[in-house]
């Protein structure tokens, strides 16, 4: 997926290229309307690169479910414009998905760019949620990074795996309906892995393979723009699957019951979001209290009330470990 991120395909493509040769594998850039020359560089210098171009930004999920509509494959990668692979980078995913019929995503370790020996902040190694609906990562809590010791060299099921670098079954992409638009970015994959999960499948991370994510390619941790969509996404993301998920935990609540459970804790999440917006305020600034006002305001507009009355069965042993939320 590209947005005005030219430097970074220049960069980046040549290596992700070389790591598909031998590969039954594909590589296509799609651009979401870029101004900077993205789509232009990529017909030019690599002619063997597939290139879907749109008139319009739809986004991360927008440009995503219009370019895989057009895309037949068992598996799709999703993967950023500004992340560095190695060699031997997708072989693990593959053999991991070929070999665990109910897995219906994973991904590598994200590591950083700059610090190779550390973590990279937006995926780690996995997400989970914690019991304010907070995302945070096996190698990152907030902002304190943990260096790569191999702690996390093992497989492991998790509740999201980043969609910096995320491998999903093909088929289960197109039964879920891909990525919820109204998200338009940011958290967007942490709902497609939660609705994975709820339909049996798990979400895992597979630590044989890494790459390197530099982060932050379209918008810098402290645009507010980026601090707009984290809160209002965060909202819409527990009102999609936290009814859905008391409900394969607790076959026996009615679907009433449910929502009221999921109700109680999307209200304690919205004071907490005050809590901090009050802190943005007295502390000066100005533009990131005007984030959290717009994302609550864009949330009621975007509300829906989820569905769950023909909730099936759901695989939910471990969900209340990986988020938190449950408790």
């Amino acid at each position: 997926m590209n947005w005005n991120t030219k430097d970074y395909l220049s960069r980046f493509v040549p290596l992700l290229l070389d790591s598909l040769e031998g590969m039954d594998a594909g590589l296509w850039v799609v651009d979401n309307a870029s101004t900077d020359g993205s789509a232009e560089l990529v017909a030019s210098e690599f002619p063997t690169v597939g290139l879907i171009r749109f008139e319009d930004n739809y986004g991360f999920t927008g440009g995503y479910n219009r370019a895989l509509a057009q895309i037949e494959a068992d598996y799709y990668v999703l993967i950023n414009s500004d992340v560095e692979v190695p060699r031997g980078w997708l072989s693990p995913l593959v053999e991991w998905m070929d070999t665990h019929a109910m897995c219906g995503a994973c991904g590598p370790k994200l590591l950083s760019f700059d610090r190779r020996d550390a973590f990279e902040y937006a995926g780690a190694a996995g997400g989970l949620l914690d019991r304010y609906g907070l995302p945070f990562c096996r190698g990152r809590v907030f902002k304190t990074i943990e260096k790569d010791h191999g702690q996390y060299d093992s497989p492991a099921s998790v509740l999201w795996v980043s969609g910096a670098c995320l491998m999903v079954r093909a088929g289960l992409w197109h039964e879920l309906g891909g990525l919820d638009e109204r998200f338009f970015a940011h958290m967007e994959e942490i709902d497609l892995c939660w609705r994975m999960q709820l339909s049996g499948y798990s979400v895992d991370v597979v630590p044989a393979s890494f790459v390197y994510h530099i982060g932050g390619g379209t918008l810098p941790a402290s645009s507010p723009r980026k601090l707009y969509f984290n809160y209002r996404n965060n909202l819409l993301l527990l009102q999609n699957n936290l009814a859905a998920t008391f409900k394969a935990a607790h076959p026996s609540w009615s679907a009433s019951r449910c929502h009221a459970k999921a109700g109680w804790r999307l209200f304690v999440r919205m004071l907490l979001d005050g809590a901090f917006a009050f802190v943005y305020l007295v502390t000066g600034r100005w533009k990131a209290f005007g984030a959290v006002l717009r994302a609550h305001n864009s949330f009621r507009a975007l509300s829906r009330r989820p569905d769950i009355s023909a909730q099936g069965p759901a695989t939910v042993h471990g969900l209340s470990r990986r988020c938190m939320l449950l408790g």
